[in-house]
């Protein structure tokens, strides 16, 4: 435990900093850099950074209609990325991912080193999502939807056969217990929480 106090992980755009969290049960010395406390485009981070995990907000890469309706700001968007790459690149960690879910990203960094859903890892609903960076690639659980102890609450859209966290409302979050301690506020805040299962999976293959 000690010796982990010593690894500084930054959780850029963390938000409710779950995916850091295993690190930070862990004794790591997590500091989550998020609005409003922080703005990652004018953070200046410390020396000897171990490793760091980076959500920008997807909203400007997102394929929902609603994006593609409202317009997006590429620009603006692109602004956090690449706030998040400086940062990266200026720590040189031992190692460093950054997400978000498919869609437009790929178009500027390139086909991702690995994509997932959050069933994978035992949380039963879907959300594509996509990894850059250097990183261990974390161990799945399942392979097959058909495998997955499912969670009979959670609202499956006509058509389709598994619940996709798009169409959940806030208020789901009361009805997946490995997610009971967060306490949402917007839809937005409850669909960027980092599936706990993946979190595990990745803090194990990224000590």
């Amino acid at each position: 435990m000690l010796f982990n106090e010593t690894k500084i992980i930054l959780d850029l755009c963390g938000g409710t900093g779950s995916w850091s969290k295993p690190y930070k049960n862990a004794g790591y010395d997590v500091r989550v850099i998020t609005l409003p406390k922080y703005n990652v485009v004018d953070y200046i981070p410390p020396e000897s950074v171990y490793g760091i995990l980076a959500a920008p907000p997807c909203t400007e890469f997102s394929l929902a209609i609603a994006t593609r309706v409202k317009g997006r700001d590429i620009e603006g968007g692109m602004n956090t990325v690449n706030a998040c790459m400086r940062i990266i690149l200026s720590c040189n960690p031992v190692f460093w991912a950054l997400e978000n879910p498919k869609g437009l990203l790929n178009n500027w960094l390139g086909v991702a080193d690995f994509t997932f859903q959050p069933w994978m890892f035992g949380d039963p609903w879907t959300k594509s999502t996509c990894l850059w960076g250097k990183f261990n690639i974390p161990e799945l659980l399942y392979d097959r939807w058909t495998d997955v102890p499912k969670n009979k609450n959670l609202y499956v859209r006509s058509g389709r056969s598994m619940p996709s966290i798009a169409f959940m409302h806030k208020s789901s979050v009361d009805l997946i217990p490995q997610l009971s301690e967060y306490h949402p506020t917007t839809d937005a805040e409850f669909r960027a929480i980092t599936p706990p299962g993946f979190a595990v999976a990745f803090f194990e293959a990224n000590r």
